[in-house]
């Protein structure tokens, strides 16, 4: 981890197109301006863990529909497809 020293106004670069900004300091806390392409996401951390958890619920539900629908066709040639998706996973 790089640990840096910033003073109000100073900024960061980061591979030559993402800018870090101090705004403001306040006792424990530090108001930063991100300036990045609109193809990088920016999260705070606890709203990226949010957004991991419910892709991986999603994931986990999309399986369990895939068992699902493959026991209640089992036999039936058509849904061969369901079986290599649940294998790809």
């Amino acid at each position: 981890m790089l640990i840096l020293t910033r003073k109000l106004n100073q900024k960061l670069i980061i591979n030559d197109d993402i800018e870090v900004v101090i705004l403001e300091t306040y006792k424990n806390a530090v108001k930063i301006g991100i300036k990045a392409p609109s193809n990088v996401q920016v999260f705070r951390e606890e709203i990226y863990k949010e957004i991991k958890k419910a892709n991986e619920m999603s994931h986990n539900a999309d399986i369990k529909t895939l068992d699902t629908i493959s026991k209640n066709t089992q036999g039936k040639s058509d849904f061969n497809l369901l079986d290599k998706l649940k294998n790809t996973n």
